[in-house]
């Protein structure tokens, strides 16, 4: 019998009134978003109301994801659908964890809130962006990164896709070699060049603010962003801190848990990114995304034909 793998979105999918629903019709959904509320006032006018721009911001956009990724899990949960195993992109990550068990909602949403500020702030340090590039082999991402000295490979997506970050005035020639070796780069909604150097600062904060969590041994294989593979447990904190300023190993991970068993998996949370980037890397698997209750719904009828 196939495994049912949990997965977690990162920047990027985020929308206003993002997860309402959950909240209006799940009451595990609303618990968990009502425990976000309390340690950060405002969470869910963000996600429900928010404008855009608001949600665009690092700071706002990472503790409202997760809010909606958590909640999503929870109901999943609560209607007896159960995951063998998780992981998160990016940020996703830190949903991933409570997902395993590793950590309580409250630490996960309480490291998110720390890990956005401390991103944004070095966000601000320097004018970067990031972009999608299509259709090129990520060896040949990586020898068009080369000559630039701030553009940096960052998340190996699926066959096809690496996202780059690097500064700003270096990116629109990068994207300009892109289009002439036949690839396409695709600006993505962030502020700032995550999991890169330009995050070090990052990093080095979030590994001290750390320090002060009690994080458990995951009750399932839980992958790192970090190595695309499961964690050991005296690893989390370090490379919880690490995935912040390296990239990510989406298509490994992704790649591996298919090895371990998992056919179905179920992305919590806004948007079908991550769906689309498992169907690219693997389509015989099953994909389901949910952010509404009639995906939910779906969702839980579909895992219990399994």
């Amino acid at each position: 019998m196939g495994k049912i793998a949990f997965v977690f979105p990162g920047q990027g999918a985020q929308h206003p009134g993002m997860g309402q629903e959950l909240y209006e019709q799940f009451p595990a959904a609303k618990k968990v978003f009502d425990l976000c509320e309390q340690v950060r006032p405002g969470t869910l006018e963000q996600c429900f109301a928010g404008t855009m721009e608001a949600l665009t911001e690092t700071r706002n956009t990472q503790p409202c994801m997760l809010a909606v990724e958590l909640a999503a899990a929870a109901a999943l949960e609560e209607l007896g659908v159960h995951a063998d195993m998780a992981a998160g992109f990016s940020l996703g990550e830190i949903a991933a964890l409570a997902c395993a068990g590793a950590a309580s909602v409250e630490t996960a949403f309480r490291i998110v809130c720390q890990r956005a500020a401390f991103m944004q702030e070095a966000a601000e340090q320097v004018d970067s962006a990031m972009a999608a590039v299509l259709k090129l082999p990520d060896g040949q991402v990586e020898a068009l990164c080369a000559p630039y000295a701030h553009v940096y490979p960052v998340n190996y997506n699926c066959p096809g896709q690496v996202t780059v970050a690097g500064l700003s005035e270096e990116l629109k020639p990068f994207l300009a070699d892109v289009k002439a070796a036949g690839g396409r780069g695709v600006p993505l909604k962030v502020r700032g060049g995550f999991h890169s150097p330009f995050m070090a600062s990052a990093s080095e904060r979030l590994s001290q603010a750390l320090a002060a969590y009690d994080l458990r041994t995951p009750a399932i294989p839980l992958y790192s962003n970090y190595t695309g593979l499961p964690y050991e447990a005296a690893e989390l904190k370090q490379n919880l801190a690490l995935q912040v300023c390296h990239p990510v190993r989406w298509q490994g991970s992704v790649a591996h848990m298919i090895a371990q068993g998992a056919d179905t998996f179920i992305e919590a949370g806004p948007g079908k990114t991550l769906c689309g980037l498992i169907g690219r890397i693997d389509s015989g698997v099953r994909t389901f995304a949910v952010e509404t209750a009639e995906e939910l719904r779906n969702a839980v009828k579909e895992a219990a034909a399994c």
